[in-house]
């Protein structure tokens, strides 16, 4: 079958996950912000929105701007979890111990001491909010947190739980702000402050409208020589591409919310140019529509008719002419170089025909000259949320709409603000909503673990058939000792959500920077919600 472009074509194409970007054309104050003769030692960047609370123990910050503040006990690398804030740890024979040993040459930024104390202060802060954490499986096992002495802190599980240096690497919540800027002493009612033991400090926030992270001069880890970033609020799209000509900003990339700064045609020109490098990650999350499995009386509730949708969406015409091919087709949850997601799935390719025929076979009809199918007097609709701050999610739902039109299912889509949105996935208060993989350092175990999760994607999978059956087994898989039985286990939690079909894939996104030839020092993480400035520097 000819596979259409519908009304894609026209429409503003916007860029992936991540893109760091130069000023281009006439060059500004950005780019040329050193006086002649001087290292440029400054960087300006857009972000479609303000960085919020970063108080780093609750959720609404920005994870990349807290990810240059705070820092965690250990570090999750392509090379597995290597030392951060704890020089080593050990482990107990039952795996129910972890004893860590700290650097004994970190201060907090407001130049309290980072000891054993401190680490027990934010972990207790942490777990004294543990509704709000539940998400993260790693906050339900902790027993207690206990110093033993000055740089030796231990920490206590009630049974083993093989993803604990995993889960203590991620951006939020086990890092660490001084102990000073808690509230009775505590986080979940706010802070006082904002200091970590990071390479940068926050110094200034207008809110809305920008904020400055300084060089932090005592940093453990040396004084990194990009001295000063600033996250700049703008628009998307037109707004920010011409802030970068105009060079009012450096770059900008895709934040932790999804939201699309620049469109790819940009993004093509200025590495055209020959002024610009271009780097992109292997695969890092998949982008997916998660279905209301719960929504009784609701036609998300039925299998049938999750296929159906899944085979009416054509993912090559989404990664070629929405994405022009930096995202690529996915037909499964997890991409395969995500660890235990190396199994072998049913396909469910582009085919109109086999989505009309499980309609049919499901009962939703439709009549002569009808335009949605109905099944016993009810209409085949529902209803699709996006981010409102995201062009590609926009552009992506029109598409889908149009897709499924075709085959009889009438979709209304929806904008909203990342925050309603996850207050949607949440509560339950969606038929299909667009949302992401956690991510390469926290999958597959955080976003399987938030398969059962109240705050996560419970709605998702709890319409499902054997989903008490596959709770139990996140369970078991989450205390494994043994290799292969997480192996076995993985394997079946996949294919269950798989054969339900509770989880669309869309594309498996790889982050992608374009910026000026003359920064070096460009990484990745294993994470899509960092960008480690500290490793960057000008020429």
């Amino acid at each position: 079958m000819k596979k259409g472009r519908s009304s894609v074509g026209l429409s503003i194409i916007f860029a992936l996950m991540l893109v760091v970007l130069a000023g281009c054309g006439e060059k500004g104050t950005a780019q040329t912000g050193a006086a002649e003769g001087e290292k440029k030692t400054d960087l300006i960047y857009a972000s479609a929105k303000d960085i919020n609370d970063m108080n780093p123990h609750l959720y609404t910050g920005s994870m990349p701007a807290q990810g240059m503040v705070y820092e965690s006990l250990v570090e999750n690398t392509a090379d597995g979890i290597q030392p951060l804030l704890a020089e080593s740890w050990d482990i107990s024979e039952d795996g129910k111990v972890y004893t860590f040993h700290l650097r004994k040459d970190v201060k907090f930024q407001d130049g309290e001491p980072f000891n054993a104390e401190a680490v027990k202060a934010n972990f207790d802060a942490v777990q004294a909010n543990s509704e709000k954490h539940a998400w993260i499986k790693l906050s339900t096992k902790i027993v207690s947190t206990n110093v033993i002495d000055e740089h030796t802190v231990e920490l206590v599980l009630s049974s083993t739980y093989y993803p604990t240096l995993v889960e203590l690497s991620m951006t939020r919540p086990y890092v660490f702000i001084s102990p000073k800027d808690m509230i009775h002493g505590g986080t979940k009612d706010g802070v006082n402050g904002y200091h970590g033991t990071g390479p940068y400090m926050l110094t200034e926030h207008k809110v809305d409208e920008n904020a400055t992270f300084e060089a932090n001069e005592s940093y453990w880890g040396g004084k990194p020589e990009i001295q000063k970033i600033v996250a700049k609020v703008l628009p998307a799209g037109e707004t920010t591409f011409l802030a970068l000509q105009k060079g009012e900003i450096d770059f900008v990339f895709t934040d932790d919310r999804g939201a699309d700064s620049i469109d790819v045609h940009a993004m093509n020109q200025l590495a055209e140019s020959g002024e610009y490098q271009v780097i992109r990650s292997e695969p890092m999350n998949t982008s997916i529509i998660a279905v209301n499995s719960s929504k009784r009386n609701n036609p998300v509730s039925e299998t049938a008719v999750r296929e159906a949708i899944w085979h009416a969406i054509d993912r090559d015409t989404i990664s070629n002419d929405i994405f022009e091919g930096t995202q690529t087709p996915a037909q499964t949850l997890f991409s395969s170089n995500v660890n235990y997601a190396d199994v072998e799935l049913k396909t469910r390719p582009y085919d109109v025909s086999t989505a009309e025929k499980l309609l049919d076979e499901a009962g939703w009809t439709i009549g002569s000259g009808a335009a949605v199918r109905t099944k016993e007097g009810q209409e085949l609709k529902m209803d699709l949320y996006y981010d409102s701050n995201s062009s590609t999610q926009k552009t992506q739902a029109e598409y889908i709409q149009n897709e499924l039109k075709n085959i009889g299912i009438q979709l209304s889509i929806i904008g909203e603000e990342s925050s309603s949105i996850a207050n949607r996935r949440s509560t339950g208060e969606y038929d299909l909503l667009f949302n992401q993989t956690w991510g390469l350092a926290y999958d597959p175990q955080s976003t399987i673990s938030a398969f059962a999760s109240s705050s996560a994607y419970l709605h998702t999978t709890s319409g499902m058939a054997g989903a008490k059956e596959m709770y139990a087994k996140i369970e078991d898989v989450m205390v494994s000792t043994d290799e292969n039985t997480r192996k076995s286990l993985y394997a079946d939690i996949m294919s269950m959500v798989h054969e339900e079909a509770v989880f669309i894939p869309l594309t498996n996104g790889s982050m992608t920077i374009v910026a000026p030839k003359n920064l070096d020092g460009i990484a990745f993480k294993q994470t899509q919600f960092e960008l480690p400035f500290e490793r960057m520097k000008f020429q």
